[in-house]
């Protein structure tokens, strides 16, 4: 289990367990809020091909989906 904070997640870097057509690293590029300030979803960026991605963002906290930092 990954320990982040939805406060400090905007930027940071992961790392795909079992990446996806050789999409291993990605980029934190922006935060979606609910109407309380809430983080409820990031857009994850691939670093190799640029491509997007909305997720939910406590899926970060699987350690057997992803690994905080590049590896």
């Amino acid at each position: 289990m990954n320990k982040i904070s939805s406060k400090k997640l905007l930027n940071t870097k992961w790392t795909a367990v079992t990446p996806n057509s050789k999409e291993k690293h990605f980029l934190i590029t922006n935060l979606v809020f609910d109407e309380n300030d809430i983080v409820t979803h990031c857009l994850i960026e691939a670093v190799i091909s640029n491509r997007t991605e909305l997720i939910n963002w406590q899926d970060l906290k699987e350690s057997e989906h992803w690994f905080q930092g590049w590896r």
